[in-house]
């Protein structure tokens, strides 16, 4: 009899053990709920960066009209202007203009001599030329712009015909 009384537990390890296995599951209970905060904490930020980042391209495509103008101008600039130094001082603006896009995460589309994809490219006029395949871009119309590797605007562009 005796041997059967060491296996009864007493009564002051039986609330013992019920309070290490209750422990243990608010313990356990604590460590998901730490996760799944931690985890909508990462979430909202992602959400949050979207959100200024989509909040930025339409800052940027109403910006872009203005650096248009400044390469229209200087397409159409006369020689004899090429050294004015308020010339040169309104092409550095253009210089700002480029260097804050870069910094954005906002590169422009390499177009000329480049195959139309219809991902990257709208085009605006198709031009007979026997020299080039069909289907090449021979002119930019209109620069456009990838941001993070996403398209930001289509570049408007002439290409050849067949």
């Amino acid at each position: 009899m005796a041997e059967e009384t060491n296996n009864i537990p007493t009564s002051s390890e039986e609330p013992l053990e019920e309070l290490k296995k209750q422990r243990d599951e608010y313990l356990a209970g604590w460590q998901r709920s730490r996760a799944d905060f931690l985890n909508y904490k990462k979430e909202e930020i992602e959400r949050l960066r979207g959100f200024i980042g989509y909040a930025n391209e339409e800052m940027i495509l109403k910006v872009l009209p203005l650096l248009d103008n400044l390469y229209l101008a200087e397409k159409n600039l006369p020689a004899d202007l090429e050294n004015n130094e308020y010339v040169k001082g309104l092409l550095q603006i253009k210089i700002q203009f480029e260097s804050f896009l870069k910094e954005q995460g906002i590169s422009p589309i390499e177009s000329l001599g480049q195959a139309f994809d219809p991902q990257f490219h709208e085009v605006v006029e198709e031009i007979e030329a026997k020299d080039q395949e069909a289907g090449r871009v021979v002119e930019e119309i209109q620069k456009g712009y990838l941001i993070q590797d996403r398209l930001l605007r289509p570049a408007k562009v002439k290409i050849t015909k067949s």
